[in-house]
């Protein structure tokens, strides 16, 4: 296991650099910047996208045409350098890029260009929320994946069963972002009721509310964007608990219990399941960090929480690239970190898995 372990913490060094390399080479490429971004405001226009998208930006302001940014046509060339000095755009994308990686590794991911904060304490101002929203979705995709996959198990190619998986495979199939714009037409006033409320995690007198009212207050915030989130996981370890069961159940020792008279109920709660749910129990670092990184952009985004997912859609709308690249660094990290744990568990649980027999 040590091997396997060694192998897997060398393999996120060049994973890391590859994930950061890519997206940095992409960068490049994409049309606007902070500098024209902040070039946009200053000359009244407000939307660096509005010269991309055939708007009054396509207008000539100047006579500096040689600038590399639209937004600067009109400003001294003077003021246009110092901006590119202060964002580092002095100097050619390698040596900013090595830069870059250079802070990173020392875990110091610089300043927001426009939030007047470093990126770590901005990080760990907006995770509460998206830990919130991760740790109540993966803990509703528990609650109903095990007894249903249980149930699924014991009635395995029932009318229940063939009912159930077809409502789980559409489940799965529909994307998370779908889902909840369907509850927000549905249930947020999109156009038939009014039952949740669309933004926020909390009401504007939520300070004035009594605890169970700050309680309920919160939970009626948080059920839609929840929902939205567990729709896909919840299939998943589904189908995962149904699978572990009816490996369990047809083992000779579930036979010679059956045969011995010990009852269906004690049997599969005192026995199968303490051995059926190691595996599924062992899986949630993965299925927590699936959820709190999968659907968080755009789940936050669509209910307007100030989670880490809208900071990551906001900060790539504004080109705010230490805020893009330090949470893409770290959060890639976390996630492969993650893996090599999820792999750990695994063997810890279960000492018949054996990953040094694998050549990878």
């Amino acid at each position: 296991m040590g091997a396997y372990i060694l192998r897997r913490l060398l393999l996120v060094i060049p994973t890391l650099l590859g994930i950061m390399i890519i997206n940095f080479a992409l960068v490049q490429f994409v049309p606007g910047g902070p500098i024209e971004q902040i070039l946009a405001n200053l000359e009244g226009r407000g939307d660096v996208f509005e010269s991309f998208s055939g708007g009054a930006g396509d207008a000539d302001f100047g006579t500096d045409n040689s600038s590399e940014y639209v937004g600067a046509r009109g400003l001294p060339p003077e003021f246009i350098a110092q901006l590119e000095r202060e964002f580092g755009f002095d100097k050619p994308p390698l040596e900013r890029f090595l830069n870059m990686m250079w802070n990173y590794m020392r875990f110091d991911f610089g300043d927001s260009y426009f939030r007047s904060i470093s990126v770590f304490d901005l990080v760990l101002e907006k995770m509460p929320v998206s830990i919130t929203l991760g740790l109540w979705s993966t803990l509703i995709a528990y609650l109903i994946s095990i007894p249903l996959g249980i149930k699924k198990a014991v009635r395995d190619g029932t009318p229940f069963d063939t009912w159930t998986s077809g409502a789980i495979i559409i489940g799965y199939a529909i994307p998370g972002f779908l889902f909840a714009i369907l509850l927000i037409v549905l249930f947020a006033g999109g156009s038939y009721y009014r039952i949740f409320p669309l933004r926020g995690l909390t009401s504007s007198n939520f300070a004035d509310l009594s605890l169970i009212g700050k309680i309920l207050d919160y939970l009626w915030h948080i059920t839609l964007p929840v929902l939205a989130s567990t729709i896909s996981a919840f299939a998943t370890l589904t189908l995962l608990t149904k699978n572990s069961f009816l490996d369990e159940i047809k083992k000779q020792y579930v036979i010679t219990a059956k045969a011995k008279g010990l009852s269906e109920s004690r049997l599969l709660y005192g026995h199968v399941f303490r051995n059926a749910m190691l595996i599924v129990i062992s899986g949630f670092p993965a299925l927590f960090i699936g959820v709190f990184f999968g659907g968080s952009l755009i789940i936050e985004t669509l209910f307007s929480l100030d989670g880490l997912g809208r900071l990551g859609f906001e900060a790539a709308v504004a080109r705010d690239y230490p805020v893009v690249f330090g949470t893409l660094f770290a959060f890639s990290l976390i996630g492969l970190v993650v893996g090599i744990i999820t792999d750990i568990t695994y063997v810890f649980i279960d000492p018949r898995i054996d990953f040094e027999a694998r050549n990878t």
